[in-house]
């Protein structure tokens, strides 16, 4: 990917950094365990981006 990236795809790609995280502890424990992985998580090499 090239070194100087538009404001716009960064924007994008941020907002997938931020998506791709894991359900909080917390959440687990709230709803007992029915909340145990996140859908959408997404592994870098597998799943490719189209932005």
């Amino acid at each position: 990917m090239a070194r100087y990236k538009h404001v716009a795809r960064k924007k994008r790609l941020a907002k997938a950094f931020k998506q791709n995280s894991a359900v909080p502890v917390w959440v687990v424990a709230k709803t007992n365990r029915k909340f145990r992985s996140h859908p959408k998580l997404r592994y870098w090499r597998r799943v490719k981006l189209k932005v």
